[in-house]
């Protein structure tokens, strides 16, 4: 019974030193998308090429990108959390793609102060991290 828990105990700490494999993400992602798209409403084909850089604007879309985000809990007082964004990486994105998408974060989450909404905030600010770094962006 030790061994079971200090074997958990390791792969956690393991798992968060190394962050997950690109495919991993994009699994944990299209359980998120799934759900996101069930609970917005957006026609699936308005959101299949996010990640290669197609941001349509339309108000559906921009909810959907808003609802990944809060499914990623990265989300506080309406507004995309850098720590909190952060914190996320650390734990889920391979360690070749972290620095880039940090430094990404720093830049384009200012971003939101332009929009009163929280739809538009993050809709360009996923765009500003899209257009920061291409191949780094991950997206459901």
């Amino acid at each position: 019974m030790r061994f079971l828990l200090l074997l958990c105990v390791v792969l956690c700490l393991v798992g968060n030193i190394i962050g997950m494999t690109r495919s991993q993400v994009k699994k944990t992602l299209q359980i998120m998308k799934k759900q996101c798209i069930s609970k917005i409403g957006v026609p699936e084909d308005k959101i299949a090429n996010i990640e290669q850089g197609v941001f349509i604007e339309d108000r559906l879309v921009m909810c959907y990108i808003g609802c990944i985000y809060k499914t990623l809990q990265v989300v506080k007082n309406n507004k995309i959390d850098r720590d909190l964004a952060v914190k996320q990486i650390e734990a889920l994105y391979p360690p070749e793609l972290r620095e880039s998408t940090v430094k990404g974060m720093d830049k384009c989450l200012p971003i939101q102060a332009k929009y009163g909404d929280f739809c538009e905030a993050v809709f360009h600010g996923a765009k500003c991290l899209y257009e920061f770094d291409p191949p780094s962006f991950l997206f459901a």
